[in-house]
């Protein structure tokens, strides 16, 4: 059982504001859906597990492109989101932020009771993960964060995070079990109760190896736990530079959006006539849900589908925030009574704007199109936080709460 990442950010503060918080949810749930439509639960749990498609994924739901506060509130937004849908995309997230962290072993004991699951197994997985990023490696950083993401067959990941207040930075932590799921594929032979899929029993005597497996984070040297993890590392600025993003892989994105040619046929896979800033988000949005990891290398260029709530590299765009979310909606719906063309859109707007980028190998203007996009900021609903605080100083200001 490895380490599956570490990714190194800047500390903020701040809060994430409920028009956001709201959106992420729901953003970050259908990306999630369509991951599990098109690959499987199990392969959603191999992108949390990479912290680069991790960093894209809360880039393109419109946070911060490289601080810390990206963790928890993707983790929170995917709680909120998936925990509600369990019994149909059968993902559940246990723990979280502070004395949400504490609570993850209770918690996955009672998502073992509706699973069949060894509550218990994973709750010493939970507790030796992260004992061994807050205890066993002395790098100066603090756990604060701990989330893990499990599946009704019993594979699961951690997310975790540190701070180290010295140095002004968080690390966060990736692990996936895909070495215990090759151990937990066999049923019991019998089973008394109303059947609810493969019923898993990390207990059971067959399960010898895994058991075992889920004791060598305890006995092996700390290094061979940790050797052969993805690193990411993101830089101190709060904007967003052009060396932080392969600027041909945004030519294409921008190339299929606004270019007159390829926009209306890049339209017509998702909705005829569509916009150009939403397309352009949508292609971002499907990149995340079908993009090799190859392709997640400058997770700051997916920060171009929303923006981020601190106005780098521009405001969220609220107007088309929402329309891709209903784009989203409306191809998930449909796919559920069977009609998948939209769905099957999707990964065909991927693979266009990867053939663009193979064949014309478009290069990005990369200040002029922030430039564009804060130009027309005010015209897509455009919003940071900081609109928020100059509201709260008004006569009619109102009181926003922390949500994490």
């Amino acid at each position: 059982m490895k380490r599956s990442g570490t990714a190194d950010l800047p500390l903020h503060g701040g809060r994430v504001p409920p028009w956001l918080a709201a959106r992420m949810t729901e953003l970050g749930t259908a990306i999630a859906e369509h991951i599990v439509l098109e690959y499987g639960p199990s392969e959603f749990l191999t992108r949390l597990s990479d912290p680069f498609w991790f960093q894209a994924f809360g880039c393109v739901m419109g946070m911060d492109w490289h601080s810390s506060g990206i963790t928890t509130s993707v983790m929170g937004a995917l709680k909120r989101g998936l925990n509600s849908r369990f019994s149909e995309l059968g993902l559940a997230v246990c723990g979280g932020r502070g004395r949400h962290s504490v609570r993850t072993p209770d918690e996955l004991r009672a998502f073992s009771m509706k699973t069949g699951l060894d509550g218990d197994a994973l709750a010493r997985t939970s507790r030796l993960t992260a004992r061994v990023d807050n205890n066993a490696v002395v790098d100066g950083f603090q756990l604060y964060l701990h989330s893990f993401v499990v599946t009704r067959a019993g594979e699961w990941v951690v997310v975790q995070q540190g701070m180290n207040p010295g140095n002004h930075l968080a690390r966060r932590y990736h692990w996936h079990s895909t070495t215990v799921r090759d151990f937990v594929s066999d049923p019991h032979t019998a089973i008394l109760g109303k059947p609810q899929g493969t019923i898993l029993n990390l207990v059971d005597a067959r399960a010898e190896k895994a058991q075992r497996a889920l004791l060598t984070i305890a006995k092996e040297p700390v290094e061979a736990s940790l050797q052969e993890a993805r690193k990411l590392t993101m830089p101190g600025h709060h904007d967003v530079r052009a060396k932080d993003v392969d600027v041909k892989r945004l030519g294409a994105v921008l190339a299929v959006a606004h270019e007159r040619e390829l926009r209306d046929f890049a339209s017509l896979l998702l909705v005829e006539g569509l916009g150009p800033r939403t397309l352009q988000s949508l292609a971002l949005i499907a990149e995340v849900v079908h993009g090799a990891p190859s392709r997640f290398s400058d997770p700051a260029r997916f920060s171009f589908a929303h923006g981020g709530k601190d106005g780098h590299p521009f405001p969220v765009p609220l107007k088309t925030y929402d329309e891709s979310l209903a784009i989203l909606r409306r191809s998930l719906e449909a796919a559920r009574l069977g009609h998948t063309e939209k769905v099957e859109g999707f990964k065909r707007l991927d693979r266009l704007t990867r053939t663009v980028e193979e064949d014309r190998q478009p290069l990005a203007d990369f200040s002029a199109a922030i430039e564009n996009e804060r130009r027309i900021s005010a015209s897509v609903g455009g919003r940071t936080v900081f609109d928020d605080r100059r509201e709260r100083k008004g006569p009619k200001a109102t009181g926003q709460q922390s949500l994490f």
